[in-house]
């Protein structure tokens, strides 16, 4: 889900804490649900946009033996880290691309899917442009935002602890990933974009918390709000400990589970 945002800023051990903190605790649920609808769809031809560490790319590569699979993100460190999960045989393969410049022939894909990425392109419309110009007719692009805050309290306790401890200057970097889920906005850009048909759905699921000392680790070190905290002299592992107890008072200790909500679109071009 990283791509538009600074492609230099992921790098050392952003990927491994966004994928073994953030992702199974709350990725991997919607992956598995976005994959199963993919799928659905029996695509031949499938480009994947914001592909980050590949949780959704593995998920649509176990589903979809038949379909070639071409995984894209802006931020190299990211997909390097992806590609590590698949063996020479599989049919995926992995290219650095701009979401809101996509450099493949018109008409290339049966599917398009992205992840928790439509929500950091810096210009959406031209990114459903693209997204349309690729696609061939009758075809499908799938993709899930978050939905409010209030529907997924985890968010504001990653926004509100750490604001706690830099009150002067709180980092504003999860505000991003909860700020775009008006569904008849979302679904007016689409329609301008050229899409004849755009339906979705509010998805919510129970989740579980794997750990809660490694989600808390994920949200500090799995982005570049990690880099904030040094800005406002906080240590990362301060912020840790502060996170690690917001969390287990709102949902208990381990094993945990926490309310998780997503909206779902299906746009067909």
């Amino acid at each position: 889900m990283t791509n538009a945002r600074n492609p230099s800023s992921f790098i050392g051990e952003i990927p491994t804490h966004y994928d073994t903190g953030l992702g199974p605790n709350i990725f991997q649920g919607y992956a598995a649900d976005l994959a199963t609808r993919v799928a659905a769809l029996a695509p031949e031809r499938v480009l994947e946009l914001a592909a980050g560490t590949g949780i959704l790319t593995r998920c649509l590569c176990d589903l979809l033996a038949d379909a070639e699979l071409v995984a894209t993100d802006l931020n190299q460190p990211m997909l390097d880290f992806a590609a590590r999960k698949f063996g020479p045989n599989e049919k995926v393969s992995f290219r650095v691309v701009d979401a809101t410049q996509i450099e493949e022939p018109p008409d290339s894909f049966d599917v398009i899917a992205c992840q928790f990425g439509v929500m950091f392109f810096p210009d959406k419309g031209q990114s459903f442009r693209e997204a349309r110009k690729v696609l061939r007719r009758g075809g499908h692009y799938l993709f899930n935002v978050w939905g409010p805050v209030a529907a997924n309290p985890f968010a504001r306790i990653a926004y509100d602890t750490p604001a706690a401890l830099i009150p002067d200057d709180p980092p504003q970097f999860y505000k991003t990933p909860f700020s775009y889920n008006d569904a008849e906005h979302i679904t007016s850009e689409l329609t301008t974009a050229g899409f004849q048909r755009v339906d979705w759905r509010r998805v919510a699921l129970d989740a579980p918390i794997h750990s809660i000392r490694g989600f808390a680790t994920g949200i500090v070190y799995g982005n570049p709000v990690v880099h904030e905290f040094a800005r406002g002299q906080v240590a990362p592992e301060a912020v840790v400990t502060a996170l690690e107890a917001a969390l287990e008072r709102e949902f208990g200790p381990d094993p945990a589970r926490m309310p998780l909500e997503a909206i779902v679109f299906d746009a067909t071009a």
